[in-house]
């Protein structure tokens, strides 16, 4: 039996968190949904991090920081402007 890894709840949150962000974002709460992408993004960074690592994938890493930088621009459209 495999142990319950950092991995293994960073595949679960980033699952999670990503379809959150756009059941919120569907159900007209964008500004909720952003949110969760963002705490989704924690997670997308550990493994497109590792994956560039260890596969040599630095695409998904860098398309993951133009995410990151895209959601922090509509968190602030919504909650500061």
């Amino acid at each position: 039996m495999s142990k319950f890894t950092f991995n293994s709840f960073a595949q679960i949150c980033l699952t999670v968190f990503t379809v959150l962000g756009f059941a919120l974002t569907s159900l007209k709460l964008p500004q909720y949904g952003l949110i969760a992408a963002l705490i989704s993004q924690i997670f997308w960074l550990y493994s497109s991090y590792k994956a560039w690592k260890e596969a040599n994938q630095i695409g998904i890493f860098i398309t993951t920081i133009f995410i990151v930088v895209t959601i922090i621009a509509g968190l602030v459209n919504y909650w500061v402007l």
